[in-house]
């Protein structure tokens, strides 16, 4: 009975709390959203006030008082300051780009100050060390950029983690905060294996009647003639003279040296390929594939991928590379989930 009266009484505070945080990309400060306690220097200048106090009242000393009340003053518009560097601060934050699983997030923050200017302003993740806060100081009525880097420990449409801005601004006597949960999600992919294998053999296409695969090998260098520009030809293989010529003329046509002697055929990555990812944890498996696809895009050479969730037929460019990389992330981040 009292196990699930803590249980209930710990969801209603979490509702509270993520009611009064709600997720946004954006983040106004104001009284409802900043928290103020005394620092440990502050703590310890409470604590000498407080002695200066009973000497003083103990031996009547009229400078004791002053003294006192002087550091008294001192130490209240010091708590005022430190509120105030954060309140009517106003930030936003860009769209994280995709990075692979062990690397650093890097998040683009922008602050917006609409009155005096803001000294030792400071983001971090909720948790971190003190030593990963990254500070910035915002001038008067002007805004700021920030870039805040946190390691991305798995991979998957991850949300970003809760943010803390802090500041001691301007004795350190107290410590100013407010809670942002930002709403905005990130790409982690599985990391590439390195070194990077070698492709997984391929079923020739024209002994397995694939047509569609079979026109899409790509060519050797015998120079056989020229044609028009087909999506997947590589940028090598432009003739650029050509193509300035024909816009000179007011044609938007590309020109590639058409070759024979084939040399690579279209490429499929299975999932379900044991013989060439092996292990059977999907770990070690997405790192392969995610190897792959990037040696793949860089080769130029089309790729296509097969999951068990679906099918990406072959294609080249970073469109492609990125719904194969989403595509290939959401599956092992659901395999491990399951497990």
């Amino acid at each position: 009975m009292k196990a699930a009266r803590k249980s209930g009484l710990r969801q209603l505070w979490q509702h509270w709390w993520a009611a009064r945080h709600p997720p946004l990309d954006t983040h106004l400060m104001g009284q409802r959203n900043i928290y103020i306690l005394p620092s440990r220097p502050g703590l310890a200048f409470c604590a000498t006030l407080g002695l200066l106090l009973l000497a003083s009242i103990n031996d009547q000393l009229s400078l004791g008082y002053l003294l006192t009340f002087l550091l008294t003053g001192a130490g209240l518009a010091s708590m005022h300051n430190t509120h105030a560097n954060l309140r009517g601060l106003n930030l936003d934050l860009q769209a994280p780009e995709p990075v692979f699983e062990g690397d650093d997030v890097q998040v683009a923050l922008r602050l917006h100050n609409s009155g005096a200017a803001r000294y030792g302003i400071g983001v971090h993740v909720q948790g971190a060390a003190r030593a990963e806060i990254a500070y910035t100081d915002v001038a008067a009525l002007s805004h700021a950029p920030l870039v805040l880097r946190y390691p991305a420990q798995r991979c998957g449409w991850q949300p970003l983690p809760t943010l803390q801005i802090v500041t001691r601004f301007p004795l350190g006597l107290f410590r100013s905060w407010s809670i942002w949960r930002p709403a905005a999600k990130v790409w982690i992919y599985p990391q590439p294996e390195e070194p990077a294998p070698p492709f997984p053999a391929q079923q020739d296409a024209a002994a397995s009647g694939d047509i569609s695969a079979a026109s899409s090998l790509q060519r050797g260098q015998d120079f056989e003639g020229v044609r028009g520009y087909r999506r997947g030809d590589s940028m090598r293989q432009v003739l650029w003279k050509k193509a300035a010529l024909s816009l000179a003329q007011g044609s938007a046509q590309l020109w590639v040296r058409e070759t024979h002697a084939p040399v690579a055929q279209t490429l499929w990555l299975d999932w379900r390929d044991s013989a060439a990812l092996g292990a059977a944890n999907p770990a070690p498996r997405g790192s392969r594939l995610c190897a792959w696809l990037l040696a793949a895009e860089r080769a130029q050479a089309p790729y296509g991928l097969r999951l068990p969730s679906g099918e990406w037929p072959p294609d080249l460019g970073p469109d492609h590379l990125s719904t194969c990389l989403q595509a290939l992330t959401l599956h092992v981040s659901q395999h491990e989930a399951s497990r």
